[in-house]
């Protein structure tokens, strides 16, 4: 074995690119056919492979010039097709199919309207009680008698260096619906944890709300925050609550069962709650008056 290697190498040594020369009547062609006997086995599996290439139909490329400008021709649609709208001409999504798709989520609707018939008041329907997303445990409520209502629930942007920075804010307002009541807002990276926070700093604002023996204002009274202006006025037994949005919700937390409410300036609900809020601040009762004016309350109106 050793000699036929080294015979292998000695001839592959004395090949060159140029024809092959006469040595003393010796061709190097006929040595090198000599040494390498299996090429024709070789020859032999490779010929199938060549001949299968050969029933390939290339003649189509055979007047094309690669370096054309070959235009492109799509067949025709075909009778009755019509094409499917960009997703920028799509009409935008409305508030109910927004509102829905979060109540898919995360449970009831924020705003305490259920738009697929859940509870309103059961946020955390969607967690699972023992664990939920990422192992997050259930909220526990304090047991203070306060309830909680979500009045917005929205997904805010902060820019940093790095670029965009998602968190949630919420507006939560709590109240026993006995007069006392406080709206709160926070912000975290997840809902449940921004709705815990908002229900804690509402439990560190807590107003009282004064109330006559029909369950309404003592008197009329306006209150602003920021851009949003409240109008409250007081309404006879059997009214109910005629409010919207945050205003409402404020109001019913509170336990006031007949009242007016408009929003004059701002739709803001953050501001409008603290409208609310700042309103009934203002109100006092005409005991609290008259004591302090030193005359029995019948001399007030007089």
């Amino acid at each position: 074995m050793a000699l036929a290697t080294a015979a292998i190498t000695a001839a592959l040594s004395s090949l060159s690119l140029r024809p092959p020369l006469h040595r003393g009547g010796l061709c190097l062609k006929p040595l090198c056919a000599t040494l390498l006997p299996s090429s024709s086995s070789f020859r032999a599996r490779t010929l199938p492979k060549l001949a299968a290439t050969a029933d390939i139909d290339t003649s189509f490329f055979d007047n094309v010039d690669p370096n054309d400008d070959i235009p492109f021709d799509p067949p025709a649609p075909p009778e009755g097709y019509v094409a499917p709208p960009s997703f920028d001409e799509l009409p935008p999504e409305s508030e109910e199919e927004v509102a829905a798709a979060y109540e898919e989520i995360y449970g009831a609707a924020y705003s305490g309207e259920s738009v697929l018939g859940n509870d309103i008041y059961v946020m955390d329907g969607k967690v699972k009680k023992s664990s939920g997303l990422l192992g997050r445990k259930k909220r526990d409520r304090p047991n203070d008698g306060f309830e909680e209502r979500v009045v917005q629930v929205r997904r805010v942007t902060k820019v940093v260096k790095g670029g965009k920075k998602l968190s949630f804010r919420a507006i939560v307002v709590v109240g026993d619906k006995k007069g006392q009541v406080g709206v709160g807002v926070g912000k975290a990276k997840e809902v449940v944890d921004a709705i815990a926070k908002s229900a804690g700093n509402a439990r560190r604002n807590i107003v009282s709300v004064p109330m006559t023996k029909y369950l309404t204002f003592p008197h009329r009274c306006d209150g602003d925050y920021g851009a949003a202006k409240v109008m409250l006025r007081p309404a006879s037994p059997g009214t109910g609550v005629i409010a919207g949005g945050a205003v409402r919700i404020v109001l019913e937390m509170a336990g006031v069962e007949n009242a007016l409410g408009k929003q004059l300036g701002s739709k803001n609900a953050l501001n409008n709650a603290r409208a609310t809020v700042a309103a009934v601040q203002r109100m006092r009762q005409f005991r609290d008056v008259a004591r302090e004016r030193g005359i029995p309350m019948e001399e007030l109106w007089q």
